[in-house]
């Protein structure tokens, strides 16, 4: 696989992931999210994804790339649950 095809693998993935609560807010009210929700969730993946690309490109042994891309999803997952509901009170969650 070359880098190119790589990239685009890596980059369709955050727009998979949004598409999913823009095609449930077709079908049921309870989905509701408004353009700054997709707006930030976007910035989050394509972050998140940009930076896994970069890791990619930068680091060659397998271990370095693992324990890196590891650090940036635990730290994408705790940003996330922060913004969902708020686990540690900050005041980007709304608390």
């Amino acid at each position: 696989m070359t880098h190119q095809q790589r990239s685009i693998l890596l980059y369709s993935i955050p727009l998979a992931i949004l598409s999913i609560p823009l095609i449930a807010m077709q079908f049921t009210r309870e989905v509701k999210w408004t353009i700054s929700d997709f707006l930030i969730m976007g910035i989050l993946l394509f972050g998140t994804t940009f930076s896994i690309d970069l890791v990619l490109k930068k680091f060659k042994t397998l271990k370095s790339r693992l324990i890196i891309i590891s650090v940036i999803l635990v730290v994408l997952i705790l940003i996330w649950a922060e913004l969902a509901v708020g686990i540690f009170g900050s005041p980007i969650a709304g608390s």
